[in-house]
């Protein structure tokens, strides 16, 4: 039970661990949005700047008004730049003094702004004015379909960190903006130590091979995150966030825990149980076993007695008779022996077979063949079955196949089901005896074959006299066992 609820705690982990790595997805989707959207709207507005009649008619004086009240709505920092095809800046927001000014940075964006005709966003770079690092969004001024101007805004970074802290949906999160080639120009936590960092090594290796995916990485301030990044069709920057794996596996340890500590004090509770239920049965046990050894002593006793008074009884009878009834006391301690082994639980057929006839085997073990199921017997029917199969063997031994040196006795049995109860069905057969011949009249120990078959065993048998060798056939009802 304890290993089960251990695996459902683990289990209920996954499937929170699952859940929260597709809420950081879901996130860092909605961030990406946010982000183009203020991209959209910055493009849009320098869209309309670009169509100005001042700038069409190169007014730069009079686009100083207007570019200055563009520059109002995102604070201090942004900076807007005219520059031609070749680099030269004809007009900057920061200073009416242009012929001081260096060329632009950054000479790949403004030539790609010439060569498509459609907004450019860059990644993160050192501008030549403030000699700070920056992005830019950048668009054609066209006239008659041809550019004839690169308007570029860099706007303020504070914009970008201001979005990455509005959107972090809690404390423990990291959220970062990275740009094309995976330098951080936002994030929390620790923006200024990670600003202008490369991505963390597990992060930079999964954003290039995927527009978008969910991932187990280690972040720049050493924190294993279960992340999720995505990147902006529109800009070519990527959204990164993560949720520390710590806040995640807590719940599971303690889960563990919890369940730990009931389980052992539960397990306490039920060894007590059990020991105390193990030592109230041993002690039965040791009283059960004790009963059945004075039992066995007394029987014992018994038959030792029996078998005292048969010899002061038949001194004057002869060596044969004496034999019969030592050998009929002999099977039933045999019998009484499996018995105790077994602590009178009953015994298997073969074995109740084997113990009766382990005396005729001493000559042959090879003479006497034996084969059927295992047919488990109550103690009734073991004693009973011990001497009716003494007898059979003693004729046999007497008169039939195994008063020779040739002869063989083969002992089949099996259970018929064709019966409401079922019912046993033992088969002695005798050949390469004597010559048989059906006796004038039946002797004692037929007669107590057949009467132990129809009064104890509440069957029948048969004594069948062949010229091949003798025949008997044994069929009672079998007990329920234990």
């Amino acid at each position: 039970m304890i290993v089960f609820a251990v695996g459902i705690a683990f289990y209920n982990y996954k499937q929170d661990r699952n859940d929260a790595t597709r809420r950081v997805l879901e996130n860092v989707r909605s961030m990406r949005l946010v982000l183009d959207s203020e991209v959209q709207r910055m493009t849009g507005s320098l869209q309309v700047l670009a169509l100005t009649n001042s700038l069409q008619n190169d007014d730069f004086p009079n686009f100083r008004r207007i570019a200055l009240g563009f520059l109002d709505q995102y604070g201090k920092g942004g900076l807007v730049l005219i520059s031609d095809r070749k680099g030269k800046i004809l007009f900057s927001s920061a200073t009416e003094d242009i012929a001081s000014l260096p060329s632009r940075g950054n000479i790949e964006i403004v030539e790609k702004v010439f060569a498509t005709k459609a907004p450019q966003y860059s990644d993160l770079f050192t501008g030549t004015l403030n000699q700070r690092q920056v992005l830019t969004v950048e668009v054609p001024v066209l006239r008659n379909g041809e550019v004839i101007y690169d308007l570029c805004f860099g706007p303020p970074i504070s914009i970008f960190q201001n979005l990455v802290e509005k959107q972090r949906p809690d404390q423990e999160w990291t959220a970062s903006l990275l740009d094309a080639k995976g330098t951080v120009f936002a994030r929390v936590p620790n923006p200024g130590e990670t600003f202008g960092k490369r991505a963390s090594p597990s992060l930079y290796e999964a954003m290039f091979r995927a527009p978008e995916a969910a991932l187990s990485s280690i972040s720049l301030d050493g924190i294993a995150l279960a992340s999720a990044y995505t990147r902006s069709q529109l800009t070519g920057w990527t959204v990164a966030a993560g949720v520390p794996e710590s806040s995640l596996i807590a719940p599971l340890w303690r889960n563990i825990a919890i369940t730990s500590l009931i389980g052992g004090v539960l397990l306490l509770i039920g060894l007590t149980f059990a020991v105390r239920m193990a030592t109230t049965i041993a002690r039965g046990d040791m009283l059960h076993n004790l009963l059945i050894e004075e039992l066995n002593h007394r029987v014992k006793n018994t038959l030792a007695l029996m078998q005292a008074i048969a010899v002061q009884t038949f001194r004057s009878a002869s060596r044969d008779e004496r034999t019969k009834f030592e050998g009929r006391l002999g099977a039933l301690a045999e019998a009484h022996n499996l018995l105790s082994q077994e602590k009178w639980q009953g015994s298997e057929l073969k074995d109740v077979v084997t113990r009766v006839l382990q005396p005729f085997l001493l000559s042959g073990p090879e003479r006497i063949r034996m084969a059927g199921p295992a047919v488990p017997l109550s103690p009734r029917l073991a004693v009973v079955l011990s001497m009716i199969v003494h007898e059979i063997a003693t004729n046999a031994a007497k008169y039939g196949a195994l008063s020779n040196e040739t002869g063989r006795v083969t002992l089949d049995w099996e259970i018929m089901e064709d019966t409401p109860k079922p019912r046993l069905r033992l088969i002695w057969t005798e050949t390469g005896g004597p010559p048989v011949t059906a006796p004038v009249q039946r002797g004692f120990g037929s007669r107590l074959i057949e009467r132990s078959a129809r009064d104890q065993l509440g069957g029948e048998a048969t004594v069948d006299f062949l010229p091949r060798g003798v025949v008997c056939t044994v069929i009672c009802a079998l007990d329920e066992t234990r």
